[in-house]
């Protein structure tokens, strides 16, 4: 076993909207402008914070989830990064307890102490019973402190200060700002990418924390939250099944729904990784087999419909039976149409037979995991959309830890060498499936899984 310690925080909330996302990545720019090697992490299977996380830290932001990634990773991971890091820093999941597991589970199994972010703008002396509830709710979860978010005035934030029963939790307040608010939309946050005043917006929010304790305090100071991540055992590497192969990943604003991890475990596997745009490019690069990750092919519905170039690039690539993986978003665009909340019919790229409608409820959630020929992969399921569709699935997801049900989880579409779902993988859980998905539909291949 190899020890490794670092100060550490897993930043938690009593609920979603709380503000946790613009905390950590507040904190992550608040240091890293000083300097420090700031290491961030997402609790649970999320896209969209991490692309924050990343501009704010300027280092690759990996996902951890018990279930998905499994505890031997999720440790691998964070001891990896306590390897190289000043601090490291974890945003949790919906509500600290939410979900199974949760944020709290996970702060349990690794020793992390929580930071509780609450929302405190529409409260006064509740603060501090809530701030106390989510602290002793669940015995054995290592404790930070509390920071109220959304604060009002000075006045209002000593208020909160006074309610906190502990005074040595109380952290801080950070006073609502609009210059700090990171945009939202359907899926959640807008990835940064598509915001001009990205950076600005994280200095504002790191300028706003470094007045309150949480901000002032030195790397020193973080010494208390030091946490000893210990690395699982070493185990046998992937065997290079895919060595040789080049893979097109689908990468811009239509297709951003991408696990740093799952272009990590493609690269473990041997392939050469090289990126396109179906919202730009002509062709797609000369390449042994695709992968269209999710994302909002809605938003630009009418620009991919005109890439008739790209488009047929695509159907000649499939022609010569070369595999394709499309996840969810990248699934919708192979459909022959695609409707818009607004009604709005676009024709799309008709590799699939069927008809794509969003809609402004939810339509599923949560984690689901698929099995294959070669494995079960395991992952997680989120879209407004649902599709009307001639094809029969050749296998559905279930629920984690339990059988497929005829009627429920998410289809696996298999159409000549298009396999389609709205299922979204986490690669390093079934490598030898991974490989499966990338090769072509009759091969049957065996990896070492990675655990």
């Amino acid at each position: 076993m190899n020890h490794r310690t670092c100060p550490a925080l897993l930043v938690a909330a009593p609920a979603s909207g709380q503000g946790k996302t613009t905390i950590v990545s507040a904190l992550a720019r608040l240091h890293a402008r000083q300097g420090r090697k700031v290491r961030v992490f997402k609790c649970g299977p999320d896209f969209l914070d991490p692309v924050w996380h990343e501009l704010a830290s300027g280092a690759p932001v990996y996902q951890l989830d018990l279930w998905i990634n499994g505890e031997a990773d999720c440790r691998a991971r964070l001891a990896a990064a306590a390897r190289e890091a000043d601090l490291i820093l974890v945003e949790g999941v919906m509500g600290l307890f939410d979900g199974t597991p949760s944020a709290a589970d996970l702060a349990q199994r690794f020793g992390l102490p929580v930071l509780a972010v609450i929302d405190a703008g529409a409260m006064a002396g509740t603060f501090g019973a809530l701030a106390f509830g989510l602290q002793h709710y669940q015995p054995d979860v290592p404790w930070a402190g509390v920071l109220a978010n959304r604060v009002a005035s000075e006045r209002h934030a000593e208020m909160l200060r006074s309610s906190v029963r502990e005074p040595e939790q109380w952290l801080g307040a950070v006073i609502r700002n609009p210059a700090m608010v990171l945009p939202e939309r359907h899926l959640g946050l807008t990835v940064a990418s598509e915001v001009v005043d990205a950076l600005d917006r994280l200095d504002a929010a790191a300028d706003a924390l470094a007045a309150t304790p949480l901000g002032k305090m030195t790397l020193d100071d973080w010494q208390r939250w030091r946490v000893d991540f210990t690395a699982a055992p070493p185990v046998q590497r992937i065997q290079p099944l895919l060595q040789g192969q080049t893979i097109a990943v689908a990468r811009d604003a239509a297709f951003c729904f991408i696990y740093a991890a799952n272009l990590d475990c493609l690269r473990d596997l041997g392939a050469d990784v090289v990126f396109f745009s179906p919202l730009n490019d002509s062709a797609l690069p000369p390449c042994d087999a695709v992968w269209l990750p999710g994302g909002y092919p809605e938003l630009h519905a009418a620009q991919l419909a005109a890439n008739t170039a790209l488009r047929d690039s695509l159907a000649a690539h499939v022609a010569q039976h070369k595999p394709v993986w499309a996840e969810c978003g990248g699934m919708m665009t192979l459909f022959d149409t695609l409707v818009t909340s607004g009604c709005e019919s676009y024709p799309l790229w008709g590799l699939l037979p069927g008809v794509v409608t969003m809609h402004k409820r939810l339509a599923a959630l949560g984690p689901q995991q698929l099995a294959l020929a070669s494995g079960t992969l395991r992952g997680h399921t989120f879209h407004y959309s649902t599709t009307e569709t001639t094809l029969h699935n050749v296998v559905r997801t279930a629920r984690p830890d339990t059988d497929p049900l005829p009627d429920a989880g998410e289809p696996l579409w298999q159409h000549g060498s298009v396999r389609a779902s709205y299922f979204h993988a986490w690669f390093d859980s079934c490598p030898d499936a991974v490989v499966e998905l990338f090769s072509p539909p009759a091969v049957s291949v065996t990896a070492q899984v990675r655990v």
